[in-house]
């Protein structure tokens, strides 16, 4: 129907709650987790080819949408946003499955994961607006219901209800942007959208479309003032979700700026850099300092998130390849690093049973293998070599350089240094302070929680200490946008 990746996660998304029926019945609850994850690792499996394939041009797949000239089209960035989705989509549903065994409605809780992911799949293989609007939607909805799913408690529902009502107001302004496009060109298809904007003046349309737009977008990707539902969203969802959310959710956001600055606003004909890098160091500056002030560890990790994001803003804003190339190393990297965090976060709170850093003081003490894995995401994501953070981080601080941003190059060096601050003063809290008497009981994190994150972590340092293929394939991606 659309392409083997999002037609078996879509099949598994469809079959999910009849086997979390049988599995109730059975008294197995884990089979629910169980088969999601298979869906991953099908759809993983056909996805190989494509991504062969895409790497070296670009495949195009038309839809049957009626009026619309609805497509997919495939390309490098694509396949490299979708690597980064399924990945980090596994192995939270793996970890899920210890997580998740205190809650009910599992049945339902996967099958609004494979739902979500298939969204975000449709969003990075899109090939016009049309197309990805209704995915982004589908990625919408779920999300809006994964934070809310402990619905018997007020945080939940409050912080979904808060992301439900700016994320349709993001929506509905992307849809003004795309609509003020049709108008102007007579198509939604990116090829065609391309040809027309990049051959023409830029005017007053022009310019209110692409407002429009990197609002929409900038609502999904955490852009200050345009975050405020990301410190309550990501707290209040499951942590698996949390990881997911911030490990990749506002990732299609940047994704679709990238897509949609590159191929249809580009920097020559209109003046959109300027305004980029100060979004970017207003983004930074204040997840860096909002992060600082806080004692919940889950909303620290959420405001260091927007933090991050503005280092990604910041690499889009150079509008080079380089600085493109830069960027989605980085968004690949926090997916990585940001994703880990949340999990060992999520280990810590699964055992003892609070976000308050204060109450979780010295529990690494308890939990040796956790807080160790805790230790290498930490400074992974504080840039220190040498980690994959540090590779990234380098290259976004290049990228400014050679594109003589050197004013915004210097602040983006002391946010690094700030995250540093707030990343060293949770390592003293969970690792090096000695534990209280109430943490006396707390153990060791089960299996299916701790093998995601050793993966992470292991992939965390081989990238940090042989990042050629991954730079390599992260330029591919840039080149196929430029």
């Amino acid at each position: 129907m659309f392409t083997p990746p999002i037609d078996i996660l879509l099949i598994f998304t469809v079959t999910t709650p009849f086997v979390g029926w049988a599995a109730e019945k059975l008294r197995k609850r884990s089979i629910s987790g169980v088969y999601a994850a298979l869906g991953f690792i099908f759809s993983s499996f056909t996805f190989h080819g494509l991504f062969s394939q895409a790497l070296l041009s670009p495949v195009l797949i038309p839809i049957n949408a009626g009026i619309f000239e609805a497509c997919l089209r495939i390309d490098a960035l694509s396949v490299f946003m979708a690597s980064i989705f399924l990945a980090l989509g596994f192995l939270a549903t793996i970890y899920s499955i210890g997580y998740m065994k205190r809650d009910t409605g599992l049945s339902f809780y996967y099958t609004l994961l494979l739902a979500m992911l298939s969204g975000m799949l449709g969003v990075v293989f899109s090939g016009d607006f049309f197309t990805l609007f209704v995915f982004w939607e589908l990625m919408c909805v779920a999300s809006y219901v994964l934070v809310a799913f402990r619905k018997e408690q007020w945080e939940p529902v409050e912080a979904g209800f808060k992301y439900l009502v700016m994320s349709a107001a993001g929506s509905a302004s992307m849809f003004y942007g795309m609509a003020i496009l049709y108008g102007l060109t007579g198509t939604l298809n990116f090829a065609q959208l391309s040809s027309v904007m990049t051959s023409e003046a830029s005017d007053f349309w022009s310019y209110l479309s692409l407002t429009f737009i990197l609002i929409g977008f900038g609502v999904k990707a955490a852009i200050f003032p345009l975050h405020m539902w990301l410190p309550d969203a990501h707290p209040a969802a499951p942590t698996p979700v949390s990881a997911l959310l911030s490990g990749i959710m506002i990732k299609t956001g940047a994704y679709a700026i990238i897509r949609f600055l590159f191929m249809l606003f580009p920097a020559s004909l209109f003046s959109w850099q300027t305004a980029l890098v100060i979004l970017a160091v207003l983004t930074m500056t204040y997840g860096n300092l909002a992060a600082l002030l806080q004692s919940d560890i889950k909303r620290l990790l959420a405001y260091s998130s927007i933090a991050q994001m503005g280092y990604v803003l910041f690499a889009i804003s150079t509008a080079t390849s380089y600085g493109l190339t830069a960027g989605l190393m980085h968004i690949m990297n926090h997916a990585l690093m940001k994703g880990l965090l949340f999990l060992c976060a999520g280990a810590f709170i699964f055992r003892a049973e609070t976000r308050s850093l204060e109450e979780l003081r010295g529990i690494g003490h308890r939990m040796p293998i956790t807080s160790i894995i805790f230790v290498i995401a930490s400074l992974a994501i504080s840039g220190i070599p040498p980690l994959n953070g540090f590779v990234s981080e380098f290259m976004i601080v290049f990228a400014g350089i050679d594109a003589h941003m050197l004013v915004f190059t210097v602040i983006m060096l002391i946010n690094i240094l700030l995250g540093f601050a707030y990343y060293l003063r949770l390592i003293k809290i969970i690792v090096w302070s000695m534990p209280s008497g109430k943490l006396s009981s707390v153990k060791r994190a089960p299996l299916t929680m701790l093998a995601p994150m050793f993966i992470l972590a292991l992939t965390c340092i081989i990238i940090g200490l042989y990042p050629s293929p991954f730079i390599d394939l992260a330029s591919k991606a840039a080149q196929a946008i430029i």
